[in-house]
């Protein structure tokens, strides 16, 4: 197979040898791989694979058709449409998968759109609804909105029935942001300056990082919660911790990408329960911004970097 891969902090697209299937892991054959702000981090060495992931192949998620079963795979067959978080190696021609962390893919929904659905769905649903416990009716505070995973969580608020701000910093995308919240209790968009002027919330999901914090403690709620996953702004803040207290607050961190077998196919059967359908009723959507050949990896890197863009690149192999 062939494989985007890093090669001195370049990207070229090379030949490595099929990856082989374990016991209850599926190989993948891979039509579609969204781009991640965590690749690119991946690229210039600063988000290494957990051990036992191949750390020259970027992708944190692909969907694509299983090819063949290890030992013991019973969940798929061979053809089946499947999409899927991974910890590496999604931008490949193959992919090898534990089922459980397989989800189908709903009739109609196109490649480049499950290829770019997992990772930041995924993200989305544990940050707002697994760890913040969001419910009906709260209001909810998006930071980076214009993102692939303020999108998803936009959206998945929305539909939900929280109330959303969403936060956009280039003009041009908000109305955007704002028609893909529409379906819920109002979707606000306003710019980073200033949100705090839009609480209380009861969540807030920090995409992009430590200047947002002392603003975030600000405008929340009595017993409200702030889950950060996003610090590209900045990782160090200084924190009022009368404030915490005073409001009864939470504030936490997450990643996807190291937790154990367990831990994913956990948070999987979640997104099979509550949001692949959503995505198949039409309730949801993936907007794609751009495609790409897997081949042409090196371009489609490029033109996410150079920021300004609403919905994912999806390399298509």
């Amino acid at each position: 197979m062939h494989a985007v891969t890093i090669v001195d902090g370049a990207l070229d697209w090379r030949e490595h040898p099929d990856p082989e299937p374990g016991r209850g892991e599926v190989a993948v054959r891979v039509r579609a791989a969204g781009l991640n702000g965590a690749d690119r981090l991946q690229v210039a060495g600063m988000y290494p694979p957990p051990p036992g992931v191949a750390p020259d192949i970027p992708g944190l998620e692909l969907a694509g058709e299983v090819a063949a079963l290890g030992s013991g795979a019973t969940r798929f067959s061979v053809g089946d449409r499947v999409m899927a978080v991974v910890a590496g190696g999604g931008q490949a021609e193959v992919a090898v998968v534990h089922e459980r962390h397989l989800l189908a893919v709903p009739d109609g929904v196109p490649w480049d759109q499950a290829g770019g659905f997992p990772e930041v769905f995924t993200t989305a649903f544990d940050a707002l609804f697994t760890q913040c416990g969001l419910q009906v009716g709260e209001r909810v505070c998006v930071h980076g909105a214009a993102g692939g995973v303020g999108i998803a969580a936009v959206q998945l608020a929305a539909a939900a029935g929280a109330a959303v701000v969403a936060t956009v910093r280039h003009e041009e995308l908000r109305d955007g942001v704002g028609a893909l919240g529409a379906a819920g209790a109002g979707t606000t968009v306003v710019p980073p300056e200033g949100f705090v002027d839009h609480g209380p919330f009861d969540v807030v999901l920090e995409l992009v990082g430590a200047p947002n914090l002392a603003g975030d403690l600000r405008s929340l709620a009595t017993g409200g919660r702030i889950a950060v996953i996003g610090v590209g702004a900045g990782a160090k803040a200084e924190l009022n911790l009368l404030e915490l207290m005073g409001k009864r607050a939470r504030v936490h961190g997450s990643t996807l990408r190291a937790r154990s077998l367990e831990e994913k196919a956990e948070v999987a059967r979640r997104m099979e329960r509550h949001v692949v359908p959503l995505l198949a009723a039409g309730r949801i959507a993936v907007p794609v911004h751009e495609t790409c050949a897997m081949a042409d990896a090196a371009e489609a890197y490029a033109a996410f970097a150079a920021g300004g863009k609403l919905g994912k690149i999806v390399l298509l192999a």
